[in-house]
């Protein structure tokens, strides 16, 4: 069970062309009619203009005018059709660059086991996985029975529980959230998106008949089984919010009956189990506080009972064990502490200590097993796994020696379990996982992710780097290369960050990234403020009125980047999305010198337009990470920053800006408002660009094949704008 920083927002690049020569404007009343005149000044390069409306609003005293307001009205054919324009521009203009796109889509896919299995996971009497098959776009999940010895048993009857590529069929995008088996192994509940909107609907499958049953809610967020195998608890969203503020009892066959409400705006709510199934945990949190409540799972009718009552500032997760609580809390302990209490008594006057705070690592998640606990930790942008022996009452610790890597817990669903499973990665290494003996600390490398054609990661170096920020702080950063690349400023750069809602930059393997080193592409990330990389202080000093640490971190670390000869402005390109996306924007207007181009996706960058609006989606929970925009300290130290709001007349880089139509997340009108006005206030003639995916959310493209497709373009204007055209 991890601890779970409230994240809504988040996740998650050519030469120059002609400079926008359409003078008229196109008025959203009339901009069907005048589609046809853009699609002939493509030809030229002359970019859509979107016209001017009038809108005001009064906030603290001072009228804000929003000369792009109209583009926020989705149901309105005239944004739709303004959006195709913009489409149809990026398209003529990067028509150059598709055979390179093309090319970095073919080295992806070659690269891809096409036909591939994850690794199975023993729960109860099946091994649960997943597998691909060629030129399907979607996994299939499956299950073999526990085979004689208890080991998995390849040569025993599979049975696919979902085929989501036949689930997919008819549908632009298609992704499947939840998926939980019933105790009794023979019920299968999940929720699917169809949208891109990430609002998921309830089905639950009968596994003996493989027909559906009628039992279905819509905009389901978290879901768990009763013991009965015949009741679940769900949660449910707002339809106008996305704000998961219900809890509902659904006895199968029949109706459902709320029995929780979360009325406190900034806080969401999520239902699980406790690992050994015994209580459901009904969690509800905000950024800085949460509150936790259980009730036994072959109790279902009963009322959820409070752990410990909601207290601001406590945030505080639970596990069970015999009778005992396990609590991971903040309490006396800003990178939280690991304590024990009977159940029935989990105040902190009965606490016992199980793992003592430590300011320089903080603890992420804690793994409750019958003999074991395993708690995950980070320390100096590293990850760790730390196990204890209930028994013998002593540590080991699982870590690894390379310079920068990644190593998590990817789930391991039996409480009996004596073998943890983690997956390990790096720059350099392709992920690998791994079963680590809990009793003595062997590993066993159990499957590494295969890159077809072979792949050295010898041929690559990767680093460790600190940077100097200008108030003193040092700020980790990593970069890999492939060796022999040239470290005398004149080596292409691609610099990515995040930087918000405690989410960390981690030290990823990438197939796709391969095209790019493979140039010679030098690539980056900065674990800059705003995330917990460094600890919860580290997340605590890149929020609120302490938000432009996160964008001061990154110009420092790109200025470093510069002086150290890793590369040069001319040769530097930055990359954002969400969150990373206000990151992207906020950096240009700062210093638009810094950098040769940009790719923002799906970014956060009409800040105030968004916050001061209680009805969308999202807003009201994030006052407690950004600010509450109607307390007038925040509002102004917020518009200080909002990129929309900070674009003035000056030259900027070359710019991608990519969205999807039905993201939830970001609205699609940030970006599309965000380019409308940069393309009227810019006064250079680089090339802006925007793309919309029609059909796609927050995520782009859910299909693989479609996604690496999304990606390679991206990759390919990069490219382009380093003059790398092979």
């Amino acid at each position: 069970m991890s601890i779970a920083h409230h994240a809504s927002r988040r996740r998650s690049v050519w030469s120059s062309i002609l400079p926008a020569l359409l003078l008229s404007s196109l008025a959203p009343s009339a901009l069907a009619d005048t589609i046809t005149t853009v699609a002939a000044t493509l030809a030229t390069s002359a970019a859509p203009v979107a016209a001017k409306t009038a809108w005001q609003e009064t906030r603290h005293g001072t009228v804000v005018t929003d000369d792009y307001r109209w583009l926020q009205k989705k149901t309105d054919p005239a944004v739709i059709d303004y959006l195709n324009a913009e489409n149809a521009y990026t398209a003529a203009v990067t028509a150059p660059i598709q055979p390179l796109a093309d090319k970095v889509t073919a080295e992806v896919k070659g690269r891809m086991q096409e036909v591939d299995l994850s690794v199975p996971a023993r729960q109860g009497n099946f091994y649960y996985y997943t597998r691909t098959e060629a030129g399907m776009q979607y996994p299939l999940h499956c299950r073999r029975p526990v085979g004689a010895s208890g080991a998995y048993d390849a040569q025993a009857v599979e049975e696919i529980l979902l085929d989501q590529n036949q689930l997919a069929e008819g549908h632009k995008f298609f992704a499947v959230r939840a998926f939980a088996i019933s105790p009794n192994e023979q019920l299968l509940a999940y929720t699917t998106d169809t949208t891109g909107f990430r609002q998921y609907e309830l089905h639950v499958k009968d596994l003996k008949t493989g027909k559906l049953l009628g039992d279905t809610m819509p905009r389901v967020t978290s879901l768990a089984w009763a013991a009965d195998n015949a009741t679940l608890m769900l949660t449910q969203e707002d339809a106008t919010t996305k704000r998961a503020d219900r809890l509902f009892r659904l006895a199968l066959g029949g109706a459902s009956q709320q029995v929780y409400h979360e009325p406190v705006e900034q806080f969401a709510i999520n239902v699980g189990r406790t690992h050994d199934k015994q209580f459901f945990v009904l969690t509800s949190g905000s950024t800085d506080t949460s509150e936790v409540l259980l009730l036994p799972t072959n109790k279902p009718e009963g009322s959820f009972q409070s752990v410990l009552k909601r207290e601001k500032g406590h945030r505080y997760i639970v596990e069970h064990r015999d009778g005992q609580l396990y609590i991971v809390t903040n309490k006396e302990a800003k990178n939280f502490r690991v304590v024990s209490a009977p159940l029935s008594a989990p105040q902190p006057k009965h606490w016992k200590p199980v793992v003592p705070h430590n300011k320089d690592a903080v603890i992420q998640s804690i793994d409750v097993f019958q003999d074991y606990l395993v708690v995950m930790e980070k320390a100096r942008a590293l990850n760790r796994a730390r196990i204890y022996d209930f028994a013998h009452k002593n540590w080991k610790t699982v870590q690894f020696d390379d310079p920068v890597y990644l190593a998590t817990s990817v789930g391991t669903p039996e409480f009996s379990a004596t073998q943890f499973r983690m997956s390990y990665q790096s720059p350099v290494t392709p992920p690998t996982v791994i079963d680590v003996s809990m009793q003595d600390g062997k590993r066993t490398v159990l499957k590494q992710q295969e890159i077809v054609g072979g792949f050295d990661g010898s041929r690559y170096t990767t680093q460790r780097l600190w940077v100097k920020a200008r108030d003193g702080v040092q700020v980790p950063l990593w970069v890999v290369y492939k060796k022999g690349v040239k470290l005398d400023g004149s080596a292409p750069l691609l610099l990515y960050s995040y930087g918000s809602y405690g989410i960390s930059t981690e030290a990823t393997f990438s197939i796709s990234r391969i095209s790019l080193l493979e140039r010679g592409v030098i690539y980056a990330q900065a674990h800059i403020r705003g995330g917990t990389d460094m600890g919860e202080a580290w997340h605590e000093d890149g929020m609120l009125m302490k938000k432009k640490n996160t964008f001061n971190d990154f110009i420092d670390s790109a200025d470093y980047l510069v002086r150290e000869k890793w590369t040069s402005p001319n040769r530097l390109i930055i990359q954002g999305g969400s969150a990373g996306g206000l990151l992207m924007g906020a950096v240009v207007n700062m210093r638009p010198d810094l950098f040769h181009a940009v790719h923002a996706a799906v970014p956060f960058v009409d800040v105030m337009n968004t916050m001061m609006d209680a009805s969308l989606p999202l807003t009201t929970g994030e006052y407690l990470e950004w600010g509450d925009p109607n307390q007038k300290a925040a509002y102004d130290y917020m518009l200080s920053y909002s990129p929309y709001d900070n674009i003035a007349r000056k030259n900027y880089p070359a710019m991608l800006v990519t969205t999807g139509l039905n993201d939830s997340q970001v609205m699609y009108w940030e970006p599309a408002k965000y380019v409308a006005k940069l393309r009227a206030y810019k006064t250079d003639s680089n090339p802006l660009l925007l793309k919309t995916n029609m059909g796609a959310g927050h995520g782009g493209a859910s299909g693989r094949y479609n996604a690496i497709a999304e990606n390679a373009f991206n990759m390919a204007w990069m490219l382009s704008q380093w003059n790398i055209t092979e």
